[in-house]
C-alpha cells in the first residue's frame, strides 16, 4: 500500500483506468472535489463520463498508452489487468499504481464516521436507505452508492461532515482495504467462487473485515443469517445485532404487507418498541435491509421518530424491483438479482405484488457462478409461472464450453417438470414472444446483472409503436 493522503494534494494529477464504472466515477468526483487534476479512460462513452467532463475531468475513450500524460498516480479497477497498455506505460515510467479499493480506503481515512455496508446481497439498497435517512436528518453525509439513486441525482453526493457511506464488496477481498467505524454484514452466501475456494474462505474474509473496525466502533450484523452468526464470537468491537427470528438487539415484529407488497412492521430495540416502520420497497428481504439501516442510524444518534419518517421516503434504486412501465395492463419490472438467493427473494416479493401470472426472464451472470451454483439456480424459480432463460452474460470471463443456459433449463425442468420453462437466445424474439402472450394483470420480471433490462425496454417499445 502506498502512502497517500487525500488532503495533501500538492497539485497532483491522478489518472483512473476504467473511470466510467459506478465506483470509479464516484472516486473521480471525490478527487475533483478535493482539487485534484483528474483524467481517466474507459472503453465506452456514457452519461457518467459526460458528467465528469463537466466537473473538469479529462476523459479518453479507449485504452491507449498515449493516455498516460505523466500523472502522479494511477488508479485501476479489478477488471483492468497488468497487460493493459496504460498500466504497462505507467510501469515503464515508474508511476505508482493502486487499485480502486485501496483508493477508496484512502478516502475513508478522512472520515471518522465511515460506514461500510458488506454482505453477499442487499448492499446497494441498504447503503441507499442509510444514506437517505442521514441526509434527511441533516447529517450531510458523503455518499458513494453502487447504483443510480434519484434522490441524490446519481451514484454520489459530496457532503460536508464526518459521515461517509459506501458499499464494501467482498470480491477478491477488496473490502479488506477499507477503514470503517461502522461495518455492516447483511448476510454471507456462496458467491464469487471464481475467487473464493468455498464458503469457509468467504466467511474468513468477512471475519477479517470485522477486524478492520476499531474497538470503539460497531459491527451491525444480521443474527438470522447462520454464516454471519458463526463469526460473531470472534468480533472484538461493539456488536449490534438485528433479525426477525432471534432475540437480537433490533427485532422486526408483526410484519404485514400492503396490497403492493410493501412491508409494515414494528421494531423493538432491546425489548422496547421504538416505532412502526413502513417501506416503499417490496419484500421480506427488504425488512432485513431496513433493520440494518435503522440500527445504523440509531447508533449515529438519529431519533427513531426521524428514522420512521425518513425511511418510507425511499422508493428504491434503479434495477432493484424497478418498475419500467406498463404494457397491455401488465407491469414490466427489472431487477439486478443474479444469485439464487436474490432470485428467490425477488420472486417471493413478487408474490406479494398484485399479479395474475409471473413471467420471469433470467440472464445468468458469468460462467463460473452458473456452474458453481447450478443446483441452487435450478430450484430458485418455483414462484414464477413462466421462466425464460437467456444466454449467459460473460462479463469478465471467457466461455470454455463447460456450462450453458440449456443445461440450466434442463435442470430447472427437473425441479419443476410441469412448468413453462424455456431457453431463448435473442432478446427481440423473447420480447415479441412475451408481448404476444401476456394477459392483463400479468407481471413481467427481467432479472440479471447484465443487459437483460433491455428486454423490458423492447416490450414497452412494442406498445409505443
Amino acid at each position: 500500500m502506498i502512502a497517500f493522503d487525500i488532503n495533501q494534494k500538492l497539485d497532483q494529477h491522478i489518472h483512473l483506468i476504467g473511470i466510467g464504472g459506478i465506483s470509479m466515477s464516484a472516486i473521480a468526483e471525490v478527487l475533483l472535489n478535493h482539487g485534484y487534476r483528474v483524467s481517466g479512460s474507459d472503453m465506452n462513452d456514457s452519461k457518467i463520463l459526460t458528467k465528469l467532463r463537466k466537473h473538469g475531468a479529462q476523459i479518453f475513450i479507449g485504452h491507449n498508452k498515449d493516455n498516460i500524460q505523466n500523472p502522479d498516480l494511477i488508479v485501476y479497477t479489478a477488471a483492468v489487468k497488468e497487460d493493459n497498455p496504460e498500466r504497462i506505460k505507467a510501469k515503464e515510467l515508474d508511476i505508482p499504481q493502486i487499485d480502486r479499493a485501496e483508493m477508496l480506503g484512502h478516502i475513508m481515512k478522512n472520515y471518522n464516521k465511515a460506514i461500510a455496508v458488506a454482505g453477499s446481497h442487499g448492499k446497494t439498497t441498504t447503503t441507499s436507505l442509510i444514506s437517505l435517512i442521514l441526509e434527511y436528518s441533516n447529517l450531510d453525509p458523503t455518499i458513494l452508492v453502487g447504483g443510480e439513486l434519484d434522490e441524490i441525482g446519481g451514484n454520489i453526493k459530496i457532503g460536508d461532515s464526518q459521515h461517509f457511506i459506501t458499499e464494501a464488496c467482498e470480491y477478491v477481498e477488496s473490502f479488506l482495504k477499507f477503514f470503517p467505524f461502522i461495518g455492516i454484514i447483511l448476510n454471507i452466501d456462496e458467491d464469487h467462487l471464481d475467487y473464493f475456494k468455498d464458503i469457509d474462505h468467504i466467511k474468513e474474509a468477512f471475519r477479517k473485515f470485522t477486524n478492520l473496525i476499531p474497538k470503539e466502533g460497531f459491527l451491525v450484523a444480521n443474527e438470522d443469517d447462520e454464516n454471519v452468526k458463526e463469526i460473531l464470537p470472534h468480533v472484538e468491537c461493539n456488536v449490534i445485532t438485528y433479525g426477525i427470528n432471534n432475540n437480537s438487539n433490533f427485532v422486526a415484529k408483526d410484519i404485514l404487507f400492503t396490497r403492493e407488497g410493501y412491508p409494515i412492521f414494528k421494531v423493538e430495540f432491546d425489548g422496547k418498541n421504538i416505532g412502526t416502520f413502513e417501506l416503499n420497497i417490496p419484500g421480506k428481504h427488504n425488512v432485513y435491509n431496513a433493520l440494518a439501516s435503522i440500527a445504523t442510524a440509531y447508533i449515529l444518534g438519529v431519533e427513531p421518530s426521524n428514522i420512521e419518517a425518513h425511511i418510507k421516503k425511499f422508493k428504491g434504486i434503479h434495477r432493484r424491483f424497478d418498475i419500467l412501465g406498463e404494457v397491455k395492463g401488465c407491469k414490466i419490472v427489472d431487477d439486478y438479482a443474479h444469485h439464487p438467493a436474490e432470485i428467490r427473494a425477488t420472486l417471493e416479493a413478487a408474490q406479494n405484488y398484485p399479479h395474475r401470472k409471473i413471467w420471469c426472464v433470467f440472464q445468468p451472470h458469468t460462467f463460473s457462478r452458473t456452474k458453481a451454483l447450478l443446483n441452487d439456480f435450478a430450484c430458485s424459480f418455483k414462484d414464477a409461472d413462466h421462466v425464460i432463460i437467456t444466454d449467459i452474460y460473460a462479463a469478465r470471463e471467457i466461455d470454455n464450453g463447460e456450462i450453458n443456459s440449456e443445461v440450466l433449463v434442463n435442470m430447472i425442468k427437473e425441479f419443476n417438470p410441469s412448468g413453462d420453462i424455456r431457453y431463448m437466445k435473442n432478446f427481440e424474439e423473447i420480447s415479441k414472444y412475451i408481448y404476444e402472450n401476456i394477459e392483463s394483470d400479468d407481471l413481467v420480471l427481467t432479472m440479471g446483472a447484465g443487459d437483460v433490462y433491455r428486454i423490458g425496454e423492447i416490450i414497452i417499445n412494442f406498445e409505443n409503436h
